[in-house]
């Protein structure tokens, strides 16, 4: 939560996003999650809005992707939430291997498997030639399913 002269009115025409971002009092909530180490610093890890909620479980997008370009085949990941039936959304990983590097969907998944919890690592895998991204080369992962 962010609160000063310097923050923002409010989304243009947009009276709906504005309410639900900015408190009565003028705090904004910017959707970010940070975390504050043993030092006192603060770091800023993911955005609420990525948030994959699989099965009761919160999981954070950017964390799988910090391990999954651990993996010696993977240049680029975007981790998204798709709907599943029974667990209300399944993480997908969307991936771009390094040149010249093979792999398969199945590969990635058992890798993953060893690498992180139960409840955190991928069932479906895509590989992808690139990923849509902003001019600032943010990846809109609005754009991938």
């Amino acid at each position: 939560a962010i609160k000063g002269h310097n923050i923002m009115k409010g989304y243009y025409k947009r009276p709906d996003a504005t309410a639900a971002s900015i408190s009565e009092d003028g705090w904004f909530r910017s959707g970010d999650l940070g975390r504050k180490d043993a030092d006192g610093w603060y770091y800023i890890v993911d955005r609420s809005k990525d948030m994959i909620i699989r099965g009761g479980f919160n999981v954070y997008p950017r964390e799988i992707e910090e391990v999954l370009l651990t993996h010696p085949a993977v240049s680029l990941a975007a981790v998204i939430g798709v709907p599943h039936d029974s667990h209300g959304e399944e993480i997908k990983a969307v991936l771009i291997l390094k040149p010249g590097a093979t792999a398969t969907p199945e590969e990635i998944v058992a890798w993953s498997k060893d690498q992180m919890a139960a409840y955190k690592y991928p069932r479906i895998v895509e590989f992808v030639d690139a990923l849509p991204m902003t001019a600032t080369g943010k990846i809109l992962k609005r754009e991938l399913s």
